[in-house]
């Protein structure tokens, strides 16, 4: 009898996820679905986080001193942080292209987007700011003036969004205040072991792990290879952890589509309002999406890797981008991303040790595509006209916004609080895509994988790394 791949286990634990989900809430079982088969899957996202973090660790370390030349390790750095910058513009760009295109906040009401300028306009006020350049317009106007009272911001968000907005935007008003350089401060620990307690601090885990590298190559063979034995036996124990936990995969992405979705409304015509509310941006973005996952990367990688089919390149990574859209978690996701560029791939651990765990720190193109398409969406739906000006400011500032953004769900609603402030729009807007923020945050982070993946199999290709498809 033939084995069914993971992958595909994994898409039909995906489909009966949602299946159920829908079920639950037509049939009024979503209550049960919430306290018994979701926790399952917050079980499934704990144990691949608490696996990442030393599996990056050890990975690290043992890659690193493996390499016995630091120049390449610097020529390896350079390759990857020039990749990955390029590929995040790339997708900034295209979703700009596409939100100017489709122009999705004009597919709204007409008299909503003007009640949503009005309360624009207040906001200017209140906050010393306005009225904009054609502001004054809109609050001058007979016509407008029975919408002067109203404002769309308090509209959109109940108290608990109030509340949760209020504690993002002091988390970004704090790092604005803070040094330009701040970021590389951050990224040295003062305790180490304070690091390996959280996902949080995963940049602070790579310096330390090269660093650590790096000084076992300069120290005699005699004292170090002791110490790389244990390393690499250590970092086989948690690969084999992966190992187990993706037996099980399939039944706890089960559980994790089917909590994620009961959540969400408590009838299934409550979750197609809430897309057919903002169907045209939803759509947009998607698109955006799927064209650079199913366009722009295949072609990259064939550019670059004449030998890898698309059938090959999707085959190879596709158990990643499924478990990404099922976690939401770049973090969650990466050591069975490692398994994928190792084993499937072929990419030599040395070199996957070293980009991967970097990628799911500061690569984020499908979280930068989704500010650059939010905010411009935002401001049409609110009548604003973004200049060139503007939107290339929300280009580098997404890009930028990006190094720091957590390997976490929805941390992409922090970042674009820090875009929409650079060009001078409210950044309570972001309560505006609330509701169907989390599925969209689902297909970003496989973009934001299969980036990775992409980028580790190009540094591989261009070391001569990449026997398997020389």
């Amino acid at each position: 009898m033939k084995k069914i791949p993971i992958h595909t286990k994994i898409v039909i634990g995906l489909l009966l996820g949602i299946g159920w989900a829908f079920l639950s809430s037509s049939m009024g079982w979503n209550a049960f679905t919430i306290r018994w088969i979701d926790p399952f899957g917050t079980i499934f996202i704990r144990l691949l986080k608490f696996i990442a973090v030393p599996l990056v660790l050890f990975s690290i370390i043992g890659g690193v001193s493996g390499l016995r030349d630091v120049s390449k390790l610097g020529r390896l750095g350079g390759k990857t942080l020039l990749a990955y910058m390029l590929t995040t513009l790339l997708a900034v760009g295209i979703g700009l292209l596409l939100v100017n295109i489709v122009k999705p906040g004009n597919q709204m009401d007409e008299e909503q987007r003007i009640k949503n300028r009005i309360g624009y306009e207040i906001w200017l006020q209140d906050n010393n700011m306005g009225p904009s350049q054609d502001g004054q317009h809109f609050l001058d106007d007979p016509q407008y003036s029975k919408y002067l009272s109203e404002s769309q911001v308090t509209q959109q968000q109940s108290e608990n969004q109030k509340n949760d907005l209020t504690q993002k935007i002091k988390s970004v008003d704090a790092q604005k205040e803070s040094s330009p350089l701040q970021f590389i401060v951050d990224m040295v620990p003062d305790n180490i072991f304070a690091a390996l307690s959280g996902n949080g601090l995963m940049l602070q885990v790579i310096f330390f792990a090269i660093f650590f590298g790096i000084t076992m190559i300069m120290i005699p063979t005699e004292h170090s290879e002791p110490i790389i034995a244990v390393v690499n036996g250590i970092n086989a124990v948690f690969l084999k952890m992966v190992d187990l936990v993706m037996k099980a995969a399939p039944f706890f992405v089960f559980c994790l589509l089917a909590g994620v979705v009961a959540k969400m409304a408590d009838t299934p015509g409550e979750v197609f309002e809430i897309f057919v509310g903002l169907g045209s941006y939803s759509l947009t973005l998607f698109s955006g999406l799927f064209l650079l996952t199913f366009v722009v990367y295949p072609l990259i990688v064939k550019l670059f890797v004449p030998k890898m089919g698309f059938k090959d390149f999707y085959k190879n990574i596709s158990p990643a981008q499924f478990l990404a859209f099922s976690t939401s978690s770049s973090a969650a996701t990466l050591p069975v991303t490692m398994e994928c560029v190792e084993e499937n791939v072929g990419v030599p651990k040395s070199i996957s040790s070293f980009v991967l765990p970097i990628g799911a720190t500061i690569n984020m193109d499908g979280t930068s595509m989704f500010e650059g398409v939010a905010v411009v969406f935002l401001a049409q739906l609110h009548f604003i006209d973004l200049t060139i000006a503007q939107q290339l400011t929300i280009v580098l500032t997404a890009a930028a916004a990006s190094i720091g953004s957590a390997a976490i769900p929805s941390a992409g609603l922090i970042m674009m609080i820090m875009v929409l402030q650079s060009v001078g729009l409210n950044p309570a807007w972001v309560a505006i895509i609330f509701p169907v923020d989390r599925i969209l945050d689902m297909c970003r982070t496989v973009v934001n994988v299969t980036g990775d993946m992409v980028v580790s199999t190009l540094i591989a290709k261009s070391e001569g790394e990449l026997p398997k498809y020389s």
